[in-house]
């Protein structure tokens, strides 16, 4: 019943089968022929063979069309924004960054400010700006368990004074992915985000996981 209603409405039909005789090639307008030898089931019964060279088909005359019209990553990320190949191509760090807290302090924020701080946003870490909003450095639960092992007294360390200079950092405007390959290739799990050379935010291992990126 299909193939008719298929034709009543002026569609050329292509069969992609391996039956030769069968209703779907003797009415279709072309044919393309997946015939194979034999199924790889031990009894010639199940769909072995026969479902891998229809896919191959169906495979090879998709890239083909991608290539004759001109179809882009752009294209592919317009025509499937949902799933994780689209997200790929689309999803930007300011996407993820929004989501996340901003944990900041100022370089001479104490011990318990910093402490404080990192612990209630969840990140592992704190931002270290200055009057101006530029980032100084980040201080991470990491750089906090170091600081305990060199120093008996901290009551009058500061941010200045434990910070890392010069972290990682990605636009807002970078493509999602450009911070996975930034978070793999340095072994961390967060990335500092600025917008324009300031502090906006982090982005998060955690964030890219749950996005389907990984």
């Amino acid at each position: 019943m299909l193939i008719p209603f298929i034709k009543n409405f002026g569609n050329p039909v292509v069969a992609i089968c391996g039956n030769e005789q069968s209703y779907l090639a003797t009415h279709a307008d072309y044919f393309i022929n997946t015939t194979v030898a034999k199924e790889a089931c031990p009894n010639n019964l199940a769909p072995t063979t026969s479902t891998t060279a229809q896919l191959v088909m169906g495979d090879a005359l998709a890239v083909c069309l991608l290539s004759m019209k001109g179809f882009s990553a752009e294209d592919f990320a317009r025509f499937h924004p949902g799933g994780a190949l689209g997200k790929r191509l689309y999803l930007r760090v300011g996407d993820l960054s929004k989501q996340n807290e901003s944990p900041k302090v100022s370089r001479t924020a104490g011990i318990k400010e910093i402490i404080y701080e990192i612990s209630s946003k969840r990140l592992g870490a704190t931002a270290v700006i200055d009057d101006t909003g530029m980032l100084m450095g980040i201080v991470t639960d990491g750089d906090i368990r170091r600081m305990l092992e060199k120093h008996d007294n901290t009551s009058g360390l500061t941010a200045k004074d434990i910070l890392t200079p010069s972290p990682k950092t990605i636009d807002e405007q970078e493509l999602a992915v450009e911070a996975l390959e930034l978070i793999r290739n340095h072994n961390i799990s967060q990335v500092v985000v600025t917008n324009n050379g300031k502090y906006s935010g982090f982005v998060h291992l955690h964030d890219l996981v749950r996005e389907g990126l990984i």
